[in-house]
């Protein structure tokens, strides 16, 4: 059984995730409209140019940023629980299909003979 401590303790950071997720998908949003409305008043190929090369640095740095934060033992501890996590829910899932799957074939049985019944009276009539 777990304490109650870690229960809450690793309900927060998962918290804490979801919010900086969400956060970072609003400001792709935000910059998503920001370059839109920017670029709608572009004028000369001069200023696209500047601008296509402003963005493509900025997600150079991000990309960087991203591939070095991967690398962090942080990460690497996050990818481990994911695959221990993926794991047990797969072996989990397979469990409860091979203990559920007699009463699956037996209800199916069960709906074919009622719907056998009901050709037959069907034609019957």
């Amino acid at each position: 059984m777990e304490n109650p401590q870690e229960t809450s303790s690793s309900s927060t950071p998962k918290n804490s995730w979801d919010e900086v997720a969400s956060e970072i998908s609003a400001l792709g949003n935000s910059l998503a409209k920001a370059f839109s409305a920017l670029w709608s008043r572009v004028e000369t190929s001069e200023e696209a140019h500047q601008i296509k090369e402003g963005l493509e640095s900025a997600l150079q740095q991000v990309e960087q940023a991203l591939q070095e934060a991967a690398q962090t033992p942080e990460a690497q501890e996050v990818k481990v629980h994911a695959r221990n996590t993926l794991e047990s829910l797969r072996a989990a899932g397979e469990q409860t299909i091979q203990e559920v799957q007699p009463q699956i074939v037996e209800g199916l049985q069960k709906v074919n003979e009622e719907l056998e019944k009901l050709i037959e009276q069907l034609r019957q009539k």
